[in-house]
């Protein structure tokens, strides 16, 4: 009778104990909860208790989250609208101020609010500088700005802003076919110049060229002339001088040299006398006497 009595009170105290007994990862932050209320406050891990059935434990990530903000339209100083993606590195620093800032929701609620959060502090940093600066590669202060005014807002949260990247600022789908335009346009315009300066330059070769070969030709055929005249000048002297020593022979090869000219194959017609001078050499059996 009495083991039957001591079993179930056994069974009770132990499923007691061990309903009043929780553990604490070390990745993790526990909150002990008395009807909504914030009793214990547990960072350190290992073994915690509480009051079974009246006392409930809530756990958060003590690590670093990440949150991946929503593209987000903004529009800079100079009003040349542009689409950013932004993405933030938290972690709950205060566990009550947590709890009481996003209550039940947990995780998820901080989420949604630090993503309207972030969503103002970008407008905010982004709208006072021109775009080109927000298009650069180097973003290092901005995103310390957005980082900062960050911080500020969600200290209330209980949680603090470790860092802000901007991960992608491009311009929205409508404005991209036109700056596309833009830019062709400017590079064809570019083009155009160059190929107008390269055909200048190759204009200016070109006349170059057709002048050296004008002066070229000038002078070859200077030179031809002076050698041709040289020629006919020795030529002269050579005929000259076989006059002088030989005045039959210069006249019989004078004549051939005229038969050769006449009586070439043609369609030509020569009407003269057989007794012509012309026929001299050619009807007679020996040359004429110098002076006939």
């Amino acid at each position: 009778m009495k083991t039957q009595i001591i079993l179930p009170v056994v069974a009770v105290v132990a499923a007691t104990v061990l309903s009043s007994v929780f553990i604490v990862d070390e990745r993790e932050k526990v909150l002990v909860l008395q009807f909504g209320q914030v009793k214990q406050v547990k960072e350190d891990p290992g073994l915690g208790f509480k009051i079974p059935l009246i006392q409930e434990v809530v756990s958060y990530d003590d690590r670093i989250l990440g949150l991946q903000a929503q593209p987000l339209e903004v529009t800079p100083l100079d009003d040349r609208r542009l689409v950013v993606d932004a993405f933030a590195r938290w972690r709950i620093v205060n566990l009550i101020d947590f709890r009481e800032a996003v209550g039940a929701g947990g995780i998820d609620a901080a989420q949604t609010r630090l993503d309207r959060i972030l969503n103002a502090a970008i407008r905010e940093v982004l709208g006072s500088v021109p775009s080109n600066r927000v298009l650069s590669e180097d973003r290092t202060s901005l995103m310390n700005q957005i980082r900062d005014r960050a911080r500020q807002e969600s200290a209330a949260l209980g949680v603090e802003i470790i860092d802000v990247r901007l991960t992608r600022t491009d311009l929205p789908d409508q404005n991209l076919s036109a700056t596309f335009a833009r830019m062709r346009a400017e590079r064809e315009r570019e083009a155009a110049d160059e190929i107008a300066r390269g055909g200048e330059a190759a204009q200016r070769v070109r006349a170059a060229a057709d002048r050296t070969v004008v002066e070229l030709t000038s002078d070859a055929r200077r030179q031809a002339e002076v050698v041709r005249g040289e020629a006919d000048a020795e030529r002269n002297a050579i005929y000259a001088e076989a006059f002088g020593r030989d005045p039959e022979f210069f006249a019989f090869t004078r004549s051939l040299t005229s038969y050769e000219r006449a009586l070439q194959s043609g369609n030509s017609s020569i009407v003269m006398q057989p007794d012509s001078e012309f026929f001299e050499y050619l009807r007679s059996e020996r040359a004429p006497e110098p002076g006939q």
